[in-house]
């Protein structure tokens, strides 16, 4: 066991502030919290007591100043969001501008297929991008990537995003609507390989739910981002195919949190969450995808922990 697990399982187990409360608990503990703040508490504290150490392993991250950036982890991780019920943010730390950032991602890989950083509004693929600007044929480019598909309407040419919008209107029972962009012979081109990758959706009764697939998580810096932009995400399918919206299973295969990140994931474990339950909402009535654009989305009812402050985050390269 490494170093790094020793001793933070041994302040884990020093710290009552830091159980892992039941559904029957929380309620009788009085604790109010949203579900991304119950998935993001209960997986942070399962890492930290039963985490996994890269110590000792040749890892292939960074920190800035050069140093190798270690973590601790568990593997196979599900996490499934009502998100008709509650869009699903963290209340722990400050999201409410985040979110307009990390729709504006998702709509730069799947509305705008790019993979030219000049195209994203904010600057977090920077560090990856080429002397053009582009982060290779990762992301966008995968999803621009046009393939023959067979549909009850014949054999049809399209990318992955225009396939699963066809099937949302014309055979929602379909247990076929997926993209994949983890291309194998392409990884090579790639400045780095996805870490979300694959996508399921699946239409129940007039609602539509998505399974979400993920190699990697970093926790602190990627798990709200990632969460809240595929939500968005599957309101804009949900609206431009006629149904409501159900729910978002999120399947994490090597799930970490950061060395440096340690310290302050314990401070968010021990700060108060707030009961509240936003709602997205999208002022946009467009039937047509491509019309969404970021300031489309605003999030009501969201309110989150003022007092914590975290600072810049640093992040593994």
């Amino acid at each position: 066991m490494g170093v790094l697990v020793k001793i933070f399982k041994k302040i884990y187990c020093e710290h009552n502030s830091l159980m892992i409360y039941s559904k029957k608990e929380t309620i009788e503990r009085g604790i109010k919290m949203t579900q991304a703040d119950k998935h993001f508490i209960e997986t942070c504290k399962e890492i930290l007591k039963n985490g996994y150490s890269s110590e000792g392993t040749n890892v292939r991250t960074r920190w800035e100043d050069g140093t190798e950036a270690n973590y601790i982890s568990i593997v196979g991780v599900s996490n499934k969001y009502d998100v008709g019920k509650e869009f699903p943010m963290i209340t722990l730390r400050n999201n409410s501008g985040t979110v307009k950032r990390a729709i504006d991602e998702v709509l730069w890989i799947w509305q705008k297929k790019s993979n030219n950083i000049k195209d994203l509004n904010s600057h977090i693929w920077d560090q990856w991008a080429d002397s053009e600007g582009t982060i290779g044929k990762a992301y966008g480019y995968q999803m621009g990537k046009k393939y023959q598909f067979k549909t009850k309407d014949g054999i049809k040419e399209m990318d992955q995003v225009d396939f699963v919008l066809y099937l949302l209107k014309n055979d929602q029972s379909s247990r076929r609507i997926m993209t994949n962009i983890f291309n194998h012979s392409e990884l090579k081109d790639m400045a780095l390989e996805p870490c979300v990758y694959g996508t399921q959706w699946l239409v129940k009764e007039g609602k539509l739910h998505l399974i979400l697939s993920q190699r990697s998580q970093d926790m602190l810096a990627a798990n709200g981002w990632n969460v809240m932009q595929y939500a968005a995400l599957q309101y804009m399918f949900a609206q431009v195919s006629g149904l409501e919206v159900g729910t978002l299973t999120h399947n994490i295969g090597d799930c970490h949190i950061y060395d440096r990140h340690i310290p302050l994931v314990e401070k968010l474990l021990e700060a108060e969450t707030k009961d509240v339950h936003p709602k997205l909402i999208i002022n946009n009535p467009t039937k047509n995808f491509y019309d969404f654009k970021v300031e489309d989305f605003e999030v009501q009812g969201y309110e989150y922990n003022k007092e914590i402050k975290l600072g810049k985050i640093p992040v593994a390269e």
